[in-house]
């Protein structure tokens, strides 16, 4: 990706040992300049703008927002559970239907970094530690102003990326 995009900058952190996903959150964070952050994952492709999650973040007053997006069946995702802007909850995978799903891109505010489980040689599970018990507490502003959602860690999403991102 560079050091650069779309006028942000982007830094790097490489994991020594496996730290899980709130580990590596919490490594990078070190690294990390100015009033909040924002974090994607890395198997998952979505269309949407990084400056309308984190307005409609702290417009909810919270610390933390996530990307959603609809999908035609929540089965394989797990569905998320909104109310008035903000999530509720996370259903297991298992349901089936419409609905929302986590499309894992975030935006951090910098009043939550230190709220984040230490770093303390082990590593921990960002979706555990801090997006379910956040979510309960209704912490996290739900943003699905979304399109485009790939979760490419399966071969028909892989080459359905493939295909989106082809010259033409």
């Amino acid at each position: 990706m560079g050091t650069s995009w779309r006028g942000m900058e982007v830094i790097y952190s490489v994991e020594q040992a496996p730290l899980g996903t709130g580990g590596a959150i919490r490594q990078a964070l070190a690294r990390v300049q100015g009033d909040g952050v924002h974090l994607a994952n890395g198997d998952t492709f979505l269309r949407y703008d990084p400056v309308s999650l984190e307005t409609a973040t702290r417009n909810q007053g919270c610390d933390l927002g996530i990307a959603l997006a609809e999908v035609d069946d929540v089965a394989r995702y797990g569905a998320i559970e909104v109310a008035s802007g903000r999530v509720m909850g996370f259903r297991e995978k298992g349901g089936h239907g419409p609905g929302l799903v986590n499309a894992g891109s975030y935006f951090l505010a910098a009043d939550g970094f230190e709220r984040l489980p230490s770093l303390d040689g082990a590593g921990w599970s960002f979706e555990e530690c801090v997006l379910r018990p956040w979510s309960e507490a209704g912490k996290v502003a739900a943003f699905d102003e979304t399109s485009d959602f790939i979760d490419i860690g399966v071969p028909e999403d892989y080459a359905r990326a493939q295909r989106l991102f082809s010259p033409r």
